[in-house]
Order: structure tokens, then C-alpha cells, then sequence
């Protein structure tokens, strides 16, 4: 009986479960602009509902900036970190019952390894292998689903965050100020649906789901946003408030 097929299924799951990393950290920077542009959107539309001054847009758009994409690093970093720490816990716990329970482990990734399709002697002769070459990576990765020199990095996450919601923010802020008053509305809110057509489209196909749904969802949130903001903008600059 030959082995050397054995590893296979495990190398392809790392692989597969890296593509699929790297195209969750992609969809999160789409979504991450998203809310920076429907953000941003909202508050300088409601702004422009209540005044044409420049400078209070701008003013606006920029604090509206800075604490959208501020809270954006400062949540993701903390829920990262959360995920990380119990990455960490859990490789702490593996390592232990590695160290304890050697017998009780291996028969334990025989098992996982025969769901997954393998015949018992063979789940039994590669859980040996696994466990010979690094007891430790292989149930990170057959069990916990976790690679160990790859964990997720709050920083790495929280600067994504902050950039993401800064670039989809520059957009309607650019948008509202640099027109001419006659004209900013309607630029900044032809942008603003533009850019969340585009959003919309791209963390749909990332995610693999109907694409009209997802339009719909997006542009039409994003429309309404901006119709309420604008609408009680300009009521309350119409009482002088």
C-alpha cells in the first residue's frame, strides 16, 4: 500500500482555508469602505440639508471621518484580539492534551481524519505520519481549523479597517465640497450610488451571493440614508436650530 497520498487532504484544506482567508480579509475591506461611503454620505447630506457652508461640510465630513474609521480600527482590534487570544487557548489546550494524552490525541485525529472519507487503516497510518512530522500543526489545522504560524493579527486588522472606511469616506466628503453649490447634491449623491453599485457588486461576488439582491440591499440602503439625513437636515435648518 502505497502512503504518499495520505498528507494530501490536510495540505489541501491549509491552502484552501488561506484562499478563503485571504478572500475574507478582501470582502471585510470592500465592506469596510462601504460603511465609510454610507457613513459619510448620510452626515454630509444631512449637513448640506441644513446649510450650503462649505466649511461647516467640510468640518463635518472630516470629524465624521476620523471617528468612523478611529471606531472601525478600534472594533476590529479589539474583536481580533478576542480571536486571537482564544486561538491561542485553544493551541495551549491541544499542546497539553498532546503532552497528557498522547494515545487518547492520535486516535482522536484518526477519527476526524476517517469523516472525512478516509478508510480506518489508512485515516490510522496517516494520523501516525501527522503526528511523527508535528503533533501539534496537524490537530491545529484537522481540528481546530487553525494554522499555528498563521494566527490572526489585530493590528494587521485594525489598519485595514481604518484605511478601508478612510477611502470610501473621501469619496462623498470630496463630493460635497469641491463642487460648485449648485451642483454638489446631486454629484455627491450620483457618487455616493456609483460607489455603492460598485461595493455591492464586489462583496456579492466575493461571497458568492445573488447579485441583484445584493444591489438592491446596498444602494437602496444607501439612498434611504442619505433621503432621512437630508430631510431632517433641512427641517432643522428650516426652524434655525
Amino acid at each position: 500500500m502505497t502512503e504518499a497520498p495520505v498528507p494530501a487532504p490536510v495540505h489541501d484544506e491549509a491552502h484552501g482555508g488561506g484562499l478563503g482567508s485571504r478572500l475574507s480579509w478582501l470582502r471585510a475591506a470592500v465592506l469596510g469602505a462601504n460603511d465609510g461611503v454610507v457613513s459619510t454620505a448620510g452626515l454630509v447630506v444631512g449637513v448640506a440639508g441644513a446649510t450650503g457652508s462649505r466649511s461647516a461640510l467640510l468640518t463635518a465630513g472630516l470629524a465624521g471621518l476620523l471617528a468612523g474609521s478611529m471606531s472601525m480600527a478600534a472594533g476590529e482590534y479589539v474583536s481580533v484580539s478576542t480571536q486571537r487570544d482564544s486561538e491561542k487557548a485553544a493551541l495551549a489546550t491541544e499542546r497539553r492534551e498532546l503532552r497528557e494524552q498522547p494515545e487518547a490525541e492520535l486516535t482522536e485525529l484518526t477519527e476526524l481524519l476517517a469523516a472525512r472519507g478516509l478508510t480506518p487503516d489508512v485515516a490510522r497510518e496517516a494520523a501516525e505520519q501527522l503526528t511523527a512530522r508535528d503533533a501539534l500543526r496537524a490537530h491545529a489545522r484537522v481540528e481546530l481549523g487553525i494554522d499555528p504560524d498563521d494566527l490572526t493579527n489585530p493590528w494587521h486588522a485594525a489598519v485595514a479597517s481604518f484605511l478601508a472606511f478612510t477611502v470610501g469616506a473621501l469619496l462623498p466628503l470630496l463630493a460635497i465640497v469641491l463642487p460648485s453649490p449648485a451642483h454638489r447634491l446631486w454629484i455627491t449623491v450620483l457618487s455616493v450610488l456609483a460607489a455603492l453599485t460598485l461595493t455591492g457588486w464586489t462583496s456579492a461576488r466575493l461571497g458568492a451571493a445573488p447579485v441583484p439582491r445584493a444591489l438592491l440591499r446596498n444602494v437602496g440602503g444607501g439612498a434611504l440614508a442619505m433621503a432621512v439625513t437630508y430631510g431632517a437636515g433641512s427641517l432643522l435648518g428650516a426652524v434655525g436650530v
